[in-house]
């Protein structure tokens, strides 16, 4: 008659520590999962008109076109957060490794922008396929902006600010099809951010950003747009 087979606690401990760590080994071979960067954008916008230009004008202004927010060449699609360490080598553009922003930065300006502007005008897209006012024969104001630049600047390793710079030209559209350059100026705003890193970076932009909206819009008034 076959016997049952015993075995001792201690060895059966043993055999169970064993298939655990071999358990263990196959796991910690396995790939493991990138780690994903993270994603930052501007923030909500707030929708209260600035008190400079809480006045509104005597005659509402036209339509305002903003075109689509051009970049240099090449940058079109990247939503890389870049820094300069201008005390190093300011012409030398870096791109944080693990933070990204959640747009492309003109896609983040133009939309910041046209919500910005609307508060105080109709803003239009050029899809926008309405008919004339036949009461207004004021031309549409259509407004390029071109980014010129878009980043964190470090002035030293303890001190950074973010900087925008945008090209704004506004354009007269004529009814009968032409068009004249009404005016073109380079626009500035600079914030220092609280903190050398990504996070603080995106903070700081946010406020740039929103500070160049109102610039902006002052600049948009003096056309009568």
């Amino acid at each position: 008659m076959a016997k049952p087979l015993h075995f001792s606690s201690a060895l059966l401990r043993a055999a169970t520590l064993s298939a655990a760590a071999l358990v263990l080994a196959a796991c910690s071979a396995l790939p493991t999962a990138p780690t994903q960067p993270v994603r930052y954008d501007l923030g909500l916008t707030d929708t209260a008109v600035p008190q400079a230009n809480a006045a509104a004008p005597s005659v509402a202004p036209p339509p305002l076109v903003l075109a689509e927010v051009q970049t240099p060449a090449g940058a079109d699609n990247s939503t890389a957060m870049l820094y300069r360490l201008a005390y190093a080598d300011q012409q030398e553009q870096r791109a944080y490794q693990g933070a990204r922003w959640s747009l492309p930065p003109a896609q983040m300006l133009e939309q910041r922008l046209r919500t910005r502007l609307a508060l105080e005008r109709p803003v239009l897209t050029e899809k926008d396929n309405l008919s004339a006012n036949p009461n207004d024969t004021r031309p549409l104001g259509l407004l390029r902006l071109e980014v010129v630049e878009f980043s964190q600047v470090f002035d030293s390793a303890q001190s950074s600010q973010a900087v925008v710079r945008i090209r704004a030209s506004l354009i007269a559209q004529d009814r009968r099809g032409g068009n004249v350059l009404l005016g073109q100026q380079l626009f500035s705003a600079q914030t220092p951010a609280v903190t050398g890193d990504a996070a603080g970076g995106a903070q700081a932009m946010a406020a740039s950003v929103n500070n160049l909206a109102n610039q902006l819009s002052s600049w948009l008034q003096k056309y009568g747009r």
